[in-house]
């Protein structure tokens, strides 16, 4: 079945069935995914839910993440990853996009996006990758204001209330914010940037209800599994921008290895084939949708 036809899509909205989710018994693991095809391989490979990382889709802009991006930009995608996977999606929404107007907006735009919820940071724009230095931060009321009013402009969304603190005013500003946070309405907290498992343990325990951590690469956090997190008392871990990182780092040997030898054949085993890649991406679906198409067969060659 195609997203073309009208029983596509389930009628339960993404929150709810986000909600679902984070209502299992295990951790919910969600990696990200910065484009559509990114998001049906990790379907197929079993991931329920995905994450829509801004500092993932503007790297694939050529961009930095420095709160460049703009709205209409991150709902493209999420549109793309709702459309083609038809998961709950798990939005970043940086800093609402600016102030408590711009961040209902951002709430709105998203939901009828597909997106199933949003975070939304504490940061001052021009905002940075949490994991970097010298951030700045908002004061801790006006950011739960914008929370109380993303939650004010949510249907099924959930709000998720990232902050920033761990790294500027310590473990204990961080807990106080969250805190915070939850009692302006946020759905789930996520502290970005602990340094360790006493910080991750002592967070949790602080902080009642459902929270995120972030299992970025090249960042302040040491690695750990997502049975780990669960032990330590996280509900959901995202692992951001992997597959952004994988994607960049495997072009990079595939243009280096054009320009040396002006051929690819020697990477064709590294590459999905035709017939796998029509195969996750329903080709033939489509193609049955119309009738004046004549059913393609695939051309006869070895690295098919």
């Amino acid at each position: 079945m195609t997203w073309l036809e009208s029983n596509y899509k389930d009628e339960k909205p993404a929150g709810k069935k986000l909600q679902e989710l984070i209502n299992m018994p295990e951790i919910l693991g969600v990696p990200g995914s910065h484009n559509g095809l990114a998001g049906m391989l990790a379907k197929q490979a079993g991931f329920k839910a995905l994450y829509i990382s801004g500092g993932a889709v503007t790297a694939s802009l050529g961009l930095p993440d420095l709160g460049v991006l703009t709205l209409e930009e991150l709902c493209f995608v999420t549109r793309m990853v709702s459309r083609s996977t038809n998961l709950p999606l798990i939005v970043d929404g940086d800093t609402g996009y600016g102030e408590i107007l711009n961040t209902m907006r951002v709430v709105q735009e998203l939901e009828m996006s597909g997106a199933g919820a949003v975070h939304i940071e504490d940061q001052v724009l021009p905002k940075k990758c949490g994991h970097l230095n010298d951030k700045r931060l908002i004061p801790p009321e006006d950011a739960a204001a914008k929370i109380s009013a993303a939650v004010k402009a949510r249907d099924h969304l959930l709000i998720i209330a990232r902050t920033d603190a761990a790294t500027v005013e310590g473990l204990d500003g961080a807990i106080s914010r969250a805190n915070l946070y939850k009692k302006a309405g946020a759905d789930i907290v996520f502290p970005d940037a602990l340094e360790s498992e006493i910080d991750f343990r002592a967070f949790a325990d602080a902080v009642p209800g459902p929270k995120m951590c972030n299992m970025t690469e090249f960042g302040r956090t040491p690695f750990f599994t997502s049975e780990e997190f669960q032990d330590m008392g996280y509900d959901i871990v995202i692992w951001p921008a992997t597959s952004m990182r994988i994607a960049a780092f495997a072009l990079q040997d595939l243009y280096k290895h054009l320009k040396e030898n002006g051929s690819c054949e020697n990477l064709v085993k590294n590459m999905l084939s035709r017939k796998d890649l029509y195969e996750i991406i329903g080709y033939y679906d489509y193609e049955s949708l119309d009738k004046s198409i004549a059913k393609s067969t695939l051309p006869s060659t070895p690295e098919q």
